[in-house]
Parts: structure tokens; C-alpha cells; sequence
């Protein structure tokens, strides 16, 4: 039996077709998680909070693409940078740093994160790293002012942590595409979506 290696996208696809559209149908119409209304609750509201926040997502879906880009070890190593950076923006949040501009470096790294991905752009490995660290700690600040509104912040935290994970394996997964030409051609296309994305949520930011 013959093993078409080029009907891999296609069948992906007719996965993950339907998937998003079912996806964008649930999507509220706020697409920002942080809009200061703390969704309180445990496991399960710390799961969906990124996931209803397009800006968030995309992101950390952004990261998982250009680190399976970049290859190894940065398919590791910035999928795991994230969450840990965020962790210090969080912390830095509930002990009442001063408050960069959030919204503003959010917007930003989706932006970048999607260039970067469209350009096919291969940085070192030190400053992939630096990008990542950087604006994670944005998307954490946002996320650690709204942690102590949380019934169960450790429950929240968890499912938070989860869906983050999970957002970076799928960016995993459309990042491995690029082995193949039709592949990198999605990538890219998706890199620049998300690049355009980014437009949108700067020119909100910035108009708030």
C-alpha cells in the first residue's frame, strides 16, 4: 500500500477546517480575555481564558510555528520560555510593579511574532529567546492583574498553564509544515494573517 506524503496537509486540513470554523462560531464578540472583567472560577475558567482571547492565542500559537521554524532547540526551548516568562509578568502584576503598556506590547508581539513567521526569518537562538521572554511578559502582567479575581487561582493557574501548552503544540503542528513546500507556503500565509492581526489590535490599542 502507497503512502502519499503530500496528502498529509490536505487531510489536516479537512481536520482542521471544521475545527476553527467551530472555533470562530463560539468566539465571543470581545475578542480580548484582558479586558478587566476577572473571568473568576478554577480549572475549567483558567482553561478557557486564553482561548477567548484572540490576541492571546494567536500568540502563543505564533511561538509554537516559529520555534518548529527555527528548529531545534528553539521547538523546545521557546514553547517553554513562554509560559515561565509569563509567570514572571504575573508575579510582577500582583506585586504591584508599575503597569507597562500592555495592551499595547500585546498587540505588538502578535504582530512581530507574525512577521517574523512570514518573513521566514531564522534569528539566533539568544534573540528568539529575548523576543519570546520579552512579550510574554506582557501577555503575563495582563493575566496576574486578573489572577486574584479568581476563586481558585492555583486551579486557574493550572487550566491557564494547559491551554497554553496546547496552543503552542498546535503551532507546533502548522510549524512542522514547512518540510514541505505547499507546507511553507501555509506557514507563512498564516504568519502574515496573524502579522495583520496584530495591525488591528495595535491600531485598537493605541486608540483606547
Amino acid at each position: 500500500m502507497s503512502f502519499n506524503v503530500m496528502a498529509l496537509p490536505r487531510r489536516r486540513l479537512l481536520v482542521w477546517g471544521p475545527a476553527t470554523t467551530a472555533l470562530a462560531l463560539l468566539w465571543p464578540s470581545s475578542v480580548l480575555a484582558h479586558d478587566g472583567a476577572a473571568r473568576a472560577g478554577g480549572f475549567f475558567a483558567g482553561f478557557l481564558h486564553p482561548l477567548t482571547g484572540l490576541d492571546h492565542a494567536l500568540a502563543m500559537v505564533a511561538v509554537g510555528v516559529w520555534g518548529a521554524f527555527l528548529g531545534r532547540p528553539l521547538i523546545v526551548a521557546l514553547p517553554m520560555l513562554f509560559p515561565a516568562a509569563m509567570v514572571v509578568g504575573a508575579g510582577l502584576a500582583m506585586a504591584g510593579a508599575p503597569a507597562p503598556p500592555v495592551e499595547i506590547g500585546i498587540a505588538l508581539s502578535v504582530l512581530l511574532l507574525g512577521a517574523l513567521i512570514a518573513a521566514g526569518v531564522r534569528a539566533p537562538v539568544w534573540l528568539a529567546c529575548a523576543i519570546v521572554g520579552a512579550f510574554a511578559i506582557f501577555h503575563g502582567f495582563a493575566h496576574g492583574r486578573e489572577l486574584p479575581g479568581a476563586a481558585d487561582p492555583v486551579a486557574f493557574s493550572a487550566g491557564f498553564v494547559l491551554a497554553t501548552g496546547l496552543l503552542h503544540g498546535a503551532g507546533i503542528g502548522i510549524g512542522l509544515l514547512h518540510a514541505h513546500p505547499a507546507g511553507k507556503t501555509v506557514a507563512r500565509v498564516l504568519g502574515g494573517a496573524i502579522g495583520l492581526a496584530g495591525c488591528a489590535f495595535l491600531l485598537g490599542a493605541v486608540a483606547r
